[in-house]
């Protein structure tokens, strides 16, 4: 029998794909939905103290190996948000609360209550593009990171993951600084700055300018900073960024993964993505005799 099973901390997964916060994780239906459609965990929406309403359209372009959004991170607020949790933790899988916040002691209320919540695990989301005040303005700076990550840490007893940004020079000082927070992994990476223009309009399609870069364009950015960041900390890492086959998977988990999430897959290819990644990496345990997904992870560089 082959295990797809992984595990971060007491975090526990029947196989290594979660669905990436960002998409069909709104509402407590559509992420039990995910969890139903076969992902290993689902990250929620990220969650600020406060209700916010983002950006106005524009905020998607939708391109051929991808999309850019600047959403501006629209929420309920931590407490709406509860009666969505109340829904989505009934699924079968573990649900991760994504938040975002300016201090550490906002990430720590706020992990408080996603624990309330039934939350099996916080993602902070230290690194989206075009949040202004929030995300990769304070991501990058590895001390602020380590307050953040220590912060939450003490608030907490279940799992602390940080996503990181790809868009800085200091990925691997931030990354050591989530393992001397005590965080429990690091979710590599979000989005990667970028933009597009009309050439009818002359300008700037989005309503923001610069949004963030995910799909497929990315993968190579995420698998460069996967296995950099493997070499550099000893806590488990998660694999984000283009993944919409089971070979993508197998990328990221033999260049130092230990699981990987799924994003703009879920809108390019549906749902059935998911159960489509699952039943990949099985057949290639299969022919290839591996007993365990987790003895291909980094093994890229052995």
């Amino acid at each position: 029998m082959r295990s797809l099973a992984v595990s971060i901390a007491s975090l526990k997964l029947d196989n290594p794909t979660m669905l990436a916060s960002g998409i069909m994780d709104e509402t407590g239906a559509s992420m039990r939905r995910m969890a139903e459609a076969g992902a290993g965990a689902v990250v929620t929406k990220s969650i600020g103290r406060e209700a916010r309403d983002g950006y106005p359209n524009p905020t998607l372009v939708e391109l051929s190996d991808g999309y850019i959004n600047a959403m501006g991170l629209p929420g309920p607020g931590i407490d709406a948000f509860r009666e969505e949790m109340k829904d989505a933790v009934k699924g079968p899988s573990p649900v991760i609360g994504s938040l975002f916040a300016a201090t550490p002691e906002d990430f720590a209320f706020l992990a408080q209550k996603m624990q309330l919540y039934g939350a099996a695990a916080v993602e902070l989301n230290m690194s989206c593009p075009h949040a202004k005040g929030y995300g990769m303005e304070i991501g990058v700076d590895p001390d602020m990171v380590r307050s953040i990550v220590c912060a939450v840490k003490a608030a907490v007893s279940i799992p602390v993951l940080a996503k990181l940004t790809p868009n800085t020079h200091r990925l691997l000082e931030v990354g050591r600084a989530v393992q001397e927070g005590g965080g429990d992994a690091i979710v590599a990476v979000n989005t990667v700055k970028a933009m597009a223009i009309s050439v009818e309009a002359r300008r700037p399609i989005l309503y923001n300018c610069i949004g963030g870069l995910s799909g497929p364009a990315i993968k190579g950015v995420g698998l460069r900073c996967v296995y950099e960041l493997y070499e550099e900390v000893d806590i488990p890492i998660v694999g984000v960024g283009g993944v919409e086959t089971a070979r993508d998977a197998l990328e990221y988990i033999m260049a130092g993964a230990v699981a990987i999430q799924i994003g703009s897959a879920v809108g390019r290819k549906g749902i059935g993505v998911f159960r489509d990644v699952t039943s990949g990496l099985e057949t290639y345990l299969t022919e290839h005799g591996v007993g365990s997904i987790t003895e291909l992870v980094g093994v890229a560089h052995e």
